[in-house]
């Protein structure tokens, strides 16, 4: 048997008929499980997909399935087991007693690749944060067998008394004080965020947002559009830290374009909480850019998990547009839906991204007005409104009057339409 330095491990997933649709496990969930498995380092080494009306309380896939599973973990000589499903302390406490290898599930996976890839301080500390509060609820099963009761008495046995207990509350006390040690830190990252978007307010810069499912090309298209250097490679969560780079969308029109971490359906709720230091920046940017692999056959289904986290992050009002990359892939052109705000790409080789930088500024420039006012000193006020409500472009001050260039929304432009200069 072939031996390359990876970890071998078994894949296995769970569709029970009272399962939410989003957590049941499939084939392409799998698929999915193996791609993750293999960013981590690890090498798939066989799949197993079980369909039961529930989850056994104890074993998750039933006793059936487990003794199957540990055939072929054994058979493979895997080290191993990765579930496609959440699976609570107990379960993975009998699942490892029962096929003799180490156990994990989805979460953890990903929160392992997160851990790998954080390389900036900030998501380094999001990371950390998330694997805290996924361990933290965890604690009490891992430490059972310091504390297992008897049925008849209700005491500890003879040599589990007192350590155990007290090791626990202390892991429990030491973890809740670096959450929010943690937590602390993150929230003078978000202030800081806060007066630089403040500052991007106050000089009229727009703000353009990468969103989309992971390895949709969001870092290909940010590299083709300015030029950024990432590195971006054909592979899960390539991308964690923001990067953000300025674009000139048109003439005298210039942006900030940001990527950001890549979505991913079943994504652990701790790892979206602990990133919010990062993602709440989508619900203030100017324009979303949804990135879709349009040669996806799950496309659709990948939208609609980027879709309900933007959702979630309080987003959905932002103009967004849904660009379909990969379309060199594509077979057919008409495989690409159309509509005013829908653009066909390829990252790769550039098609359609003139097209692209057209939509942006048609979006950005919606409602809004370019205009030369004539503004006597007497309204001079005027001016430091501008400055903080409207993008100026340039100022003269003459002998009479003040000649302003500027850029206003709808809504500032009854304030200053009696000052345009005809």
């Amino acid at each position: 048997m072939e031996n390359n330095g990876l970890e071998r491990a078994c894949l296995v997933g769970l569709a029970a008929d009272t399962m939410e649709e989003r957590e049941r496990s499939s084939d392409l969930t799998l698929d999915e499980l193996a791609a993750l498995l293999e960013t981590a380092g690890g090498q798939c080494c066989g799949k197993v997909l079980q369909i039961k009306r529930s989850p056994d309380p104890r074993s998750f896939i039933g006793q059936g399935k487990v003794r199957e599973l540990r055939e072929l973990i054994e058979a493979q000589a895997c080290t191993l087991a990765v579930f496609d499903n959440e699976l609570s302390p107990s379960q993975l406490r009998a699942l490892e007693e029962d096929l003799g290898v180490h156990v994990i599930d989805r979460s953890q996976l990903i929160l392992d690749i997160f851990a790998q890839r954080a390389r900036t301080r900030e998501g380094r500390l999001q990371v950390e944060l998330a694997q805290y509060k996924y361990l933290l609820p965890r604690l009490t099963g891992m430490w059972t067998h310091l504390v297992r009761q008897t049925a008849s008495g209700g005491k500890s046995p003879i040599g589990t008394r007192g350590p155990g207990e007290t090791q626990l509350e202390t892991d429990r006390r030491h973890i809740r004080r670096r959450i929010q040690k943690l937590e602390e830190e993150l929230e003078s990252v978000r202030r800081v965020r806060g007066t630089q978007r403040h500052m991007r307010e106050k000089n009229g810069v727009p703000v353009i947002a990468l969103v989309g499912y992971t390895n949709a090309g969001k870092s290909t298209l940010l590299n083709r559009l300015t030029d950024a250097g990432i590195a971006a490679q054909d592979r899960l969560f390539d991308t964690l830290d923001t990067t953000t780079r300025k674009l000139t969308i048109s003439p005298g029109t210039d942006v900030l374009i940001s990527d950001t971490v890549g979505f991913i359906r079943k994504l652990p709720h701790h790892l979206v909480e602990s990133f919010k230091a990062t993602l709440e920046e989508l619900a203030f940017a100017d324009v979303l850019l949804h990135v879709i692999d349009s040669s996806s056959p799950e496309r659709e289904a990948q939208a609609e998990v980027v879709n309900s986290l933007i959702s979630e992050l309080g987003a959905s009002a932002t103009p967004t547009l849904e660009v379909y990359n990969k379309c060199d892939l594509c077979a057919s052109p008409w495989d690409i839906p159309r509509g005013e705000n829908v653009v066909a790409i390829s990252a790769k080789t550039g098609e359609g991204t003139s097209e692209l930088l057209e939509r942006i500024g048609g979006i950005l420039s919606r409602g809004k007005k370019r205009v030369t006012l004539s503004i006597p000193y007497a309204s001079a006020s005027l001016v430091d409104t501008l400055h903080r409500e409207a993008q100026v472009h340039a100022v003269e001050y003459g002998e009479e009057q003040i000649l302003a260039d500027v850029t206003v929304s709808p809504e500032l432009w009854g304030a200053v339409r009696g000052f345009v200069r005809r």
